[in-house]
């Protein structure tokens, strides 16, 4: 043996059971992570007649115990033929629920297979099924789900009746056409501005009539610019001089080829919107009426709120909705007849699918997320939002900034504690408190002012003031009135 080898330590084939994570190379590690998989570990079996799947794009792998087939797991492919087949297979192997994760919009088509063949389906979260480190195939995944599933480690994520989701299909299309036509509208205001005619300038709106008729006739080849400015709309802040000298532009091919393209995708984009309109109409009015004879209140006026009259829906949305659900959530401050739609497309009226409203506000991520150790919290994280309610819940909350109501005093005092992101959230939350409580349990919203809300907040300040006196040994007196 050479001298430079005598002192080299040897490799071991594995390490001590004390030895770190890190401390082992990839092989001991896989080889640990085999292990982990397979042990059998005394808990509780919460679900004795379990199966899991491994969601791909061509392929599914389906893990049953072993005690049900000599295959436990078996692949099937994606067609509707070979996921009834393996409906009629897990059916045959004795199971009854099946733990998938939500794995981009694969599992929408076995997740109404399995439904429909009448086996109980959670859908669980991918974060919570990836807490052990290092790689593993798919068949392994299937074999970790089925284990979790087994012993009751997974959570079912909500997911809306049929009826619920066609509505929310419905909404959903619509909000992303809202989104494509301000898309082309920003490209139009690009090629105007590209020309030099500043009607951004004089006009809040291209997509108002009066902008609408300018761009309509300068695609038909008007070129005076006072021409041009004899379609304003009385409404229009702007004289008719001003518009004109907006108009003053370099016109170029290039550019007028740009914005003919854009107007007919702005066009059609509100085309397609009224035909969504239509259809969502035609369901809305098939639904169940769940008013109970009552009679629609009257709309609200939100003194101080400018209403958002740009694509609203062609028909009387709130009537609908107060029809479908018994109970009118654009009573609250904030909540307009569009935020109302999302929460009905989203999460329905069937509150009780949250136990309570503390358990609703931390579906929609809105609760805080702080991290506890040793009963003390040693730090807070922002919890990331993916969920459309969300959304429409702090855009709601946002708008209640100038709003002279109790909702928009208690805004604005939050705002200038805590700063307006907190604000948003905390007042987001608020409203999805209220919708709760609406929807489960029938309760009226009633609005007392910002006025009411300014002395509540007084009296709590005196009182506040009076406890710190006491505990000085002094004490508070009131002061004459002058």
């Amino acid at each position: 043996m050479k001298p430079s080898q005598q002192n080299k330590p040897q490799k071991t084939s594995c390490r001590s059971e004390q030895g770190s994570w890190q401390q082992m190379n990839r092989k001991e590690r896989r080889e640990m992570m085999r292990k982990m998989h397979a042990e059998d570990l005394s808990l509780e079996v919460v679900h004795p007649h379990a199966a899991g799947i491994d969601i791909g794009n061509e392929a599914h792998y389906v893990a049953v115990p072993t005690d049900r087939d000599n295959r436990s797991v078996r692949r099937f492919g994606c067609t509707t033929a070979e996921l009834k087949d393996m409906a009629a297979w897990l059916k045959q192997c004795g199971i009854r629920t099946v733990a998938m994760q939500s794995t981009g919009v694969y599992w929408i088509a076995v997740y109404d297979i399995l439904e429909a063949a009448g086996l109980e389906v959670y859908l669980v979260n991918a974060r919570e099924t990836k807490n052990l480190p290092g790689h593993k195939s798919d068949v392994q995944e299937s074999q970790w789900l089925m284990k979790l599933h087994t012993y009751g480690l997974l959570r079912n994520s909500f997911r809306p009746p049929q009826e619920i989701r066609t509505m929310r299909t419905y909404w959903r299309q619509r909000n992303d056409l809202i989104r494509s036509a301000s898309r082309h509208i920003q490209r139009m205001q690009k090629a105007l501005t590209q020309m030099n005619i500043q009607l951004a300038n004089v006009l809040s709106e291209v997509s108002g009539m009066t902008g609408q008729a300018i761009i309509k006739a300068i695609l038909a080849g008007e070129r005076d610019p006072r021409k041009l400015a004899a379609f304003r709309d009385k409404r229009v802040k702007a004289s008719e001089e001003e518009i004109a000298r907006s108009l003053e532009g370099n016109w170029q091919e290039d550019q007028l080829f740009m914005l003919q393209q854009e107007q007919d995708g702005y066009e059609f984009c509100q085309k397609q919107m009224s035909e969504c309109d239509e259809r969502l109409q035609q369901y809305l009015q098939q639904t169940e009426d769940r008013s109970k004879g009552a009679e629609l209140p009257e709309e609200k006026r939100r003194e101080r709120l400018r209403k958002i009259k740009t694509n609203k829906p062609r028909f009387d949305l709130r009537a609908e909705l107060f029809r479908i659900t018994g109970t009118d959530l654009t009573r609250i401050d904030g909540i307009d007849v569009r935020t109302a739609a999302t929460v009905i497309s989203e999460a329905g009226w069937d509150m009780s699918k949250w136990r309570t409203e503390g358990h609703f506000v931390s579906w929609l991520r809105l609760c805080p997320d702080n991290r506890v150790s040793g009963d003390k919290v040693i730090g807070k994280r922002r919890l990331p939002i993916n969920n459309r309610l969300t959304v429409a819940f702090k855009i709601a909350a946002s708008t209640l900034r100038q709003s002279e109501t109790y909702l928009g005093a208690q805004f604005r005092r939050l705002k200038t504690r805590l700063g307006p992101p907190i604000a948003i959230k905390a007042m987001a939350a608020k409203l999805a408190r209220l919708v709760y409580r609406m929807l489960r349990y029938g309760m009226q919203f009633v609005d007392r002012g910002a006025e009411f809300y300014e002395a509540q907040h007084r009296r709590r300040q005196i009182d506040s003031l009076k406890r710190k006196a006491a505990n000085f040994g002094m004490k508070v007196i009131d002061a004459t009135p002058a």
